[in-house]
């Protein structure tokens, strides 16, 4: 046999034998062979675990680069994005902050750069380094929160900002993944500075405030851009536990724990290099001021609020910012605006307080049914600025919401009458007869004496149908007689006195040009005749009242006009009126108020008091050379009550029996107005004014009369103004009820026995007339 088939032979011989080996093989055969491996442990071995584990590597990258592009940056959440409304009196301090959440947004230089740092020494000394995300943070938060171990710390500042702004509060895997995403995207999209101040501006910090500028606010009673770095460290360690540290309601233990957080935060700033290790020595910790409330709606506050938001909302509409005014109250209201009023703090005090002592406080709803029906409003006005300096809506805004300072639904009655008299002159207008009409004009004040030269018939009563014949306009204005406004309202044309009344800032819009008008029967608020009249005050350039000095907002700019407007009517005319408008103090409806007050002490005043038609509104508008002020009386069904809402008589209120118990123009209205001008005025000045004529100067002509008249007043003349009946009804609708009119009979008047006399239209009913 060879070698060769031998060999053969040997290994066929092997291969029989080799089925017969037990497991448990000699040390010699150990040593010869390999033992094989059983059931798992065939694929179980260091190869099958690193190839497993660059497996999962590659899935689980797979599955990250799916997610990043698939999850993109939303937008902001809406409770993220929202503001609070910051209001402001003139000299800057706070009068309200509106909003459902306590938040208004700064841009990041307006806070100390010190107090930036404060943020990132506190949460994320990397931040300016990192890529956004703690991958170590985020991977334990993952952990914890599928083991249910609940809210994991750790997360960068970036983290903590897109949590805020982009997403919400949720402790769940999917949101954790999605703020790993979303933070590496915002962080290669936006700058550290505009992430910081996203951070800072969303992060909540106690006591109801949103935002570095609320939590200023809240704790330190400064603003954000006057943090000192101190502060700014203790609102950066509030970030972790708001509730355990805030300082006034913080354990012992809660107490001590913000300190040492307050601490690291102040080291770590010295470590990156932030803060000068000597003057970190320096710093001692600072006491939060106690909490304040947020300033609330009640009282005044919401009145001037809500007229705030009116006004910026329609300057918004007018400078096209927003396509209808609906647009414009929502952007109002989405907040974000630090809106400054004209409104002097004193002033405003000193408006509510008089209002108090000289109505509201002999008020006595109890005793008096009527006395729950008593609504007062007023507005104060700048002449030369046009600023609304003082404002009284109501009692308080969250008893009675209808801010009685801009309400338009009651009548202005007498008040009405300068404006009449300042078309007369600004037109040039002359009477039935050819004479011009001057103060010193002649006309017939007879009770219930048809005008002539309309028509419309129309007779007026004059109060407690009084005939007061022959009189001046001066003494017509003084006695507030009807009669003699109805003949010059058609003597100048209505058409023309409401274009003048227009002219001067009253709304006369929908106005029917009927003598009837003369009587002012037209709706309008103590706001409105205060620019009216401030106008007057200004020589004739137009004042439109301004309640908002400034309004600010991070993503636009509102732009206001300049409340003094163009000559509206001639200097002349205005000063005319005004001179004129002085009698009724000194010689007129409202002597006994404003004449007579001791704390005049010399002041020139000029105003008119009115008595609406069942004294249903009371009213006096007057001013010195600085000041304007209208307040206004109305009559409102109190609520509960079956007249809630209409308007009702204001007869018998503090118990008035005088008069009828008539609550005149001349008594509460002008009593409130002599109070407040004369204690908010300051120095006594006097009426530059470019007239010869008027009770302000000495008369230069005497009135002349063609004929004299033989007839004499039926009854001695009251002192107060007459009300308004007038025979058509030409109001605006109102939210509540239309004045009522009662139209004059216009069939057998009391006529004068004489002749006509010059200036006054011969009376179609006169047996002497020619």
């Amino acid at each position: 046999m060879g070698r060769a088939e031998e060999r053969r032979a040997r290994q066929a011989r092997g291969r029989r034998a080799a089925p017969q080996r037990s497991s448990g093989a000699t040390a010699g055969g150990a040593a010869g062979g390999k033992t094989r491996r059983s059931g798992i442990r065939r694929f179980v071995n260091w190869k099958t675990i690193l190839g497993t584990f660059f497996g999962l590597c590659l899935l689980g990258m797979g599955a990250f680069i799916v997610l990043y592009m698939v999850v993109g940056v939303p937008e902001g959440n809406a409770a993220a994005r929202q503001q609070s409304n910051i209001y402001q009196y003139s000299d800057g301090s706070l009068l309200a902050r509106t909003g459902d959440v306590n938040r208004e947004i700064v841009d990041l230089d307006k806070v100390p750069k010190g107090v930036q740092k404060t943020f990132v020494a506190a949460e994320n000394k990397s931040f300016y380094k990192d890529a956004g995300v703690d991958l170590k943070g985020t991977a334990r938060g993952l952990i914890n929160t599928l083991s249910g171990k609940g809210k994991q710390g750790g997360s960068t500042i970036t983290q903590q900002y897109v949590k805020n702004y982009y997403l919400s509060q949720d402790q769940t895997v999917t949101r954790k993944l999605k703020e790993l995403v979303i933070s590496l995207k915002v962080d290669r999209q936006k700058s550290k500075d505009d992430i910081l101040a996203g951070y800072i501006n969303t992060s909540y910090y106690g006591e109801g405030a949103y935002g570095i500028q609320a939590a200023a606010q809240a704790y330190y009673g400064v603003d954000a851009s006057e943090l000192s770095v101190e502060q700014g460290a203790y609102l950066a360690s509030l970030l972790q536990a708001p509730s355990q540290y805030d300082w006034a309601n913080a354990t012992d233990t809660g107490k001590k724990l913000v300190k040492a957080r307050w601490n690291y935060t102040l080291d770590n700033m010295v470590e990156e290099g932030w803060l000068d290790s000597a003057e970190r020595q320096t710093m001692k910790f600072p006491v939060p001021d106690p909490p304040k409330a947020a300033p609330g709606m009640q009282g005044q506050t919401g009145y001037l609020v809500k007229a705030a938001e009116s006004a910026l909302a329609k300057q918004l509409l007018a400078q096209g910012a927003a396509s209808s005014l609906d647009d414009a109250q929502a952007m109002v209201n989405a907040g974000g605006w630090t809106v400054k009023l004209n409104i002097d703090k004193k002033k405003q005090s000193l408006l509510e307080k008089t209002v108090k002592a000289q109505l509201t406080s002999k008020l006595n709803p109890k005793k008096r049914k009527v006395d729950a029906d008593i609504q007062a409003g007023a507005a104060s006005v700048d002449p030369k600025t046009g600023k609304v300096l003082a404002m009284y809506g109501g009692q308080d805004y969250v008893k009675h919401y209808y801010n009685n300072a801009t309400r338009r639904d009651y009548q202005v009655a007498s008040t009405f009458k300068p404006l009449i008299f300042a078309a007369a002159l600004d037109k040039q207008a002359e009477t039935q007869s050819g004479k011009p009409i001057t103060a010193n004009t002649i006309y017939d004040g007879t009770n219930r004496r048809p005008v002539v030269g309309s028509d419309i018939g129309f007779a007026p009563p004059n109060e407690d149908e009084h005939s007061y014949g022959n009189v001046t306009v001066q003494t017509a204005t003084n006695k507030s007689i009807n009669s003699v406004f109805a003949q010059m309202g058609v003597d100048v044309g209505m058409d023309e006195v409401l274009k003048v009344a227009s002219d001067l800032g009253m709304d006369t819009k929908g106005l029917q040009a009927v003598p009837a008008q003369t009587l002012g029967s037209m709706g309008a608020s103590p706001l409105e005749m205060a620019g009216v009249y401030a106008t007057l005050d200004n020589h004739g350039k137009k004042v439109t009242p301004a309640l908002i000095a400034s309004a600010e907002h991070k993503d636009r700019a509102v732009e206001f006009p300049d409340p003094i407007g163009d000559q509206v009517i001639s200097e002349e005319a205005a000063d005319t009126v005004t001179s004129v408008l002085t009698g009724v103090v000194d010689d007129g409806t409202a002597r006994v108020a404003v004449r007579d007050n001791p704390a005049r002490d010399g002041q020139q005043v000029a105003g008119k008091t009115g008595t609406s038609d069942n004294n249903k509104s009371a009213w006096f508008t007057g001013y010195t050379p600085n000041l304007v002020t209208s307040v206004g009386l109305f009559g409102e069904g109190a609520v509960g009550t079956a007249n809630a809402g209409k308007h009702v008589s204001m007869k018998g209120a503090t118990g008035l029996v005088a008069e009828n118990g008539r609550v005149n123009g001349g008594g509460f209205p002008a009593q409130i107005w002599a109070a407040y001008t004369f204690d908010a005025m300051g120095k006594v000045s006097k009426f530059d004014l470019d007239t010869t004529s008027g009770a302000a100067v000495e008369p230069t002509e005497t009135p002349t009369f063609t004929r004299t008249p033989s007839s004499t007043p039926s009854s001695t003349p009251t002192t107060e103004e007459p009300s308004t009946e007038p025979p058509t009804s030409s109001s605006p609708p109102t939210p509540t009820e239309e004045p009522t009119t009662t139209e004059p009979t216009t069939t057998n008047p009391t006529t004068p026995t004489g002749t006509p006399t010059d200036g006054i239209p011969d009376n179609p009913l006169d047996p002497n007339s020619q």
